[in-house]
């Protein structure tokens, strides 16, 4: 049997359809609030597979609460975690770390109790290291330099990978991916699904910054590929391009008949702003909305590699503008 944890998601979701049209029928899903399975419901009835939703054994559990995991991980043979806390908020810290870390830390150490055949976990290309004076691209070889600033999410999610090698060592088979920014329909207001809303309502201001993007779908089918192969103790950067901000805002913005912004932010202006929304936070008690790291990432453009993952299976990425078309389809709905 198959354990999903995140089932709510937005990888989650799309792996459990996935896993269901590709011929795996005995999968468990993990829920914390009964509320959210019908996101994942609403997902299934979007690509009108509404028929594959009752096959799901659906158990409530959270990957903090061990008892609960004990019986979840009941006859598990596979475990694809894609549950975690997702914040750029620097008041969330012990909630990432929390979550990401001690979370995954709680999956590692029942796959080994109960003797799970093999672990595929979720981390993120905010966990891949930083390149140092003499390199060019980031791939997955590239080393963690702790001097670096790095995001309290990025932080998490390489402690994360850490209990996943720990759990290799120990002698549980396990793969890693890292994707880049996914893209995929269904949850506009998480993730990247806000970069339609926000588009929609209007942004003022652009960089030239960059980032690696993905479809959900590729990410998933990467997933299942890799657990059904005989790959062991190897993480992979998953996306499909390398796009810069400005760019992806264009495209979006284009595709929804939105108004595009204007005004490249210079880096004076993200230092002004950064400081002044830690001011106004810290007076009236209200949500950080750009952090000094969220500032200085949106002006990165280190480019990362995806040619470990496309040679290893030979596989071939969507483009990003063809999926965002996909996309719209679903978000005009």
């Amino acid at each position: 049997m198959i354990l999903v944890t995140g089932a709510t998601g937005l990888v989650g979701a799309h792996l459990v359809l996935h896993l269901l049209e590709n011929g795996e029928e005995n999968i468990r899903a993990l829920y914390r609030n009964p509320k959210n399975i019908e996101k994942t419901k609403s997902l299934f009835d979007l690509y009108k597979k509404s028929e594959l939703f009752s096959k799901i054994n659906w158990t409530q559990g959270d990957i903090l609460d061990v008892p609960s995991l004990e019986i979840a991980f009941e006859n598990i043979d596979y475990v694809y975690h894609c549950a975690a806390c997702i914040s750029f908020n620097p008041n969330d810290e012990d909630q990432l770390r929390k979550v990401n870390i001690e979370g995954t830390a709680n999956i590692v150490n029942f796959c080994i109790d109960k003797n799970v055949k093999k672990l595929c976990h979720v981390s993120s290309i905010a966990a891949l290291g930083d390149l140092a004076l003499h390199e060019t691209i980031i791939t997955e070889e590239t080393e963690w330099n702790p001097e670096v600033l790095h995001s309290d999410y990025a932080i998490s999610k390489y402690g994360a990978e850490m209990e996943v090698w720990r759990g290799q060592q120990e002698g549980l088979k396990v793969v890693i991916v890292n994707p880049g920014v996914i893209f995929g329909p269904g949850f506009w207001q998480q993730g990247s699904g806000a970069f339609f809303t926000s588009i929609e309502k209007g942004i003022p201001f652009y960089t030239y910054g960059s980032s690696g993007y993905v479809a959900v779908t590729d990410v998933v089918e990467i997933m299942h590929k890799l657990m059904n192969s005989d790959c062991n103790g190897e993480r992979f950067a998953l996306l499909s391009e390398n796009i810069t901000y400005k760019n992806i805002i264009y495209s979006i913005a284009e595709k929804i008949k939105a108004k595009k912004p204007k005004i490249e932010a210079k880096p004076w202006m993200l230092n002004i702003g950064w400081r002044l929304d830690w001011v106004l936070s810290s007076i009236f008690r209200t949500k950080r909305k750009i952090s000094k790291h969220a500032a200085q990432s949106i002006l990165n453009s280190d480019a990362i590699s995806n040619e470990k993952i496309k040679n290893y299976l030979n596989y071939d990425f969507e483009a990003i503008d063809n999926y965002l078309d996909k996309i719209v389809v679903h978000y005009k709905k």
